[in-house]
């Protein structure tokens, strides 16, 4: 468990960016392509905890991106050298640019200010794409990854993003994958060795503390 002064350091709202990955209807909604992972994410309650950080990211001046994997209709551009990829194609459900399928997921809010980063190709939403420029335009030191899921995306952009020298916060009940009882293993013994594991009440706990002005002795 991380100390609270240590989240407090990490989660100031001006160098913080709150990422939510794959939170959209086709992956984790009532229509999924993959029922087995939105069950995994509404019944552990990971939606509503991403929900909660989400809100409080609002309402702390804390940045939010939201990541979404889409593909054209046409296939152009698409990854297809893993079987992930392949099998994506045969699924009933196809997250096409522009469908319900890759809107953000309730209950979830996209407010204005949120930036909305989508995808063609690839596992990852840092690798190959505009989050690493966009976070150091946006001064971001520390990154806090939310979202599904805990088996290819989540530990990519985890990876990604200390590769590239950012702080990463992960609220372990705010992510998900499948098998249930795959995700605390995974994060405890693979995540934890890279980055700041944390609950999302500490993490709700560390956006309030870092509003708060530090108060010094004379």
């Amino acid at each position: 468990m991380p100390s609270y002064e240590r989240l407090r350091e990490l989660l100031d709202p001006d160098t913080t960016v709150l990422l939510t990955v794959e939170c959209q209807q086709g992956v984790v909604g009532a229509d999924s392509a993959l029922p087995e992972l939105a069950r995994a994410a509404r019944d552990s309650g990971v939606l509503d905890n991403i929900a909660r950080l989400v809100s409080a990211a609002h309402g702390s001046g804390v940045q939010v991106i939201h990541a979404i994997a889409e593909r054209r209709p046409d296939g152009r551009g698409a990854s297809r050298n893993a079987r992930l990829f392949r099998a994506a194609e045969r699924l009933p459900v196809q997250q096409l640019a522009g469908t319900a399928a890759v809107r953000v997921v309730a209950p979830i809010e996209v407010a204005e200010e949120d930036l909305v980063l989508r995808r063609l190709h690839g596992l990852s939403p840092i690798q190959g794409t505009e989050a690493d420029a966009l976070l150091r335009n946006l001064g971001c030191r520390t990154l806090v990854v939310t979202g599904v899921s805990a088996n290819v995306a989540i530990p990519n952009a985890v990876f990604d993003a200390v590769n590239r020298g950012y702080d990463v916060v992960v609220p372990s009940d705010a992510v998900a994958g499948v098998p249930c009882d795959y995700t605390p293993a995974m994060v405890r013994h693979t995540l934890a060795l890279v980055a700041t594991v944390a609950t999302t009440d500490e993490v709700l706990a560390g956006f309030e503390r870092a509003r708060r002005p530090r108060v010094t002795s004379a």
